[in-house]
């Protein structure tokens, strides 16, 4: 019972997670897994961050560690000679002081040396953790750069699906019917072909008949007298001779300029 529980579950699921990423903005996706990789960086730099301070941390109490055991050295160096002093000098007392003195600093000497040797062996460590926390940083955000140059692709590449998608849904519209009472583009074209083959075929019958010829010839005779009375003003001006038997229709300007 347990298991067909467990596999319902997962079944079920899997079924919504189906229908979400089915309706689910791409876009809104996309910029959800980048801001995840984003944030995913910023824990890695912050993690890195901490282990370069650490490494800092380190340093300055390897550095405070040796500072201290060079003067504590200084010191019991400075007791042994003064024990010294004191030996020649029969000062049993100072002797003995300065005897204890050399001993203690020596003692501090051995503690100081051991966490010496610790504290460079905890700053070689930290320093090769530094070195590969930097790397996975640097390899990380090189990831990220070509993540971030794969969601400008990724955009670009979206918005020309749904540009084409458009265009698909209206380059398909104009082979349907827009509604029952309304006519495609295809039946209002052959109506116009229609009206516009009657058209010309009218043409060409008008172009056939008896009163087409007769306009025929009335705008050629129009046409010959026009003509002729160009000629006479040409003649009148000087710029040509008038035709035969047109000179006494120009008339009575030439012979008054005779007399």
């Amino acid at each position: 019972m347990l298991r067909l529980m467990k596999r319902s579950w997962r079944y079920l699921t899997a079924a919504l997670t189906g229908k979400f990423n089915e309706h689910a903005d791409p876009k809104v996706q996309l910029e959800q897994a980048i801001a995840e990789s984003q944030e995913q960086h910023r824990r890695l730099k912050e993690q890195a961050a901490n282990v370069i301070a650490n490494q800092k941390q380190t340093e300055l109490r390897l550095n405070r560690t040796m500072e201290e055991l060079e003067k504590v050295n200084r010191s019991a160096r400075q007791a042994v000679l003064m024990a010294a002093e004191a030996e020649q000098a029969g000062d049993t007392a100072k002797l003995n002081d300065y005897t204890a003195a050399a001993e203690s600093f020596a003692n501090r000497l051995i503690v100081l040396e051991g966490e010496v040797e610790t504290l460079k062996e905890l700053h070689l460590q930290s320093s090769q953790a530094v070195d590969q926390a930097k790397a996975a940083v640097a390899q990380n955000g090189s990831a990220l750069q070509k993540r971030l140059a794969e969601r400008q692709r990724l955009m670009s590449q979206l918005d020309q699906a749904k540009m084409q998608e458009q265009m698909n849904t209206a380059m398909a519209s104009l082979s349907e019917t827009v509604g029952g009472d309304v006519p495609s583009l295809a039946e209002v074209q052959s109506k116009i072909e229609a009206r516009y083959a009657k058209a010309k075929g009218m043409a060409e019958l008008n172009s056939d008949s008896v009163e087409s010829r007769m306009l025929e010839v009335e705008q050629a005779a129009m046409q010959g007298e026009a003509r002729n009375r160009l000629s006479q003003i040409r003649a009148q001006l000087g710029l040509e001779a008038p035709e035969p038997g047109s000179a006494g229709e120009v008339g009575t300007g030439g012979g008054s300029s005779s007399s």
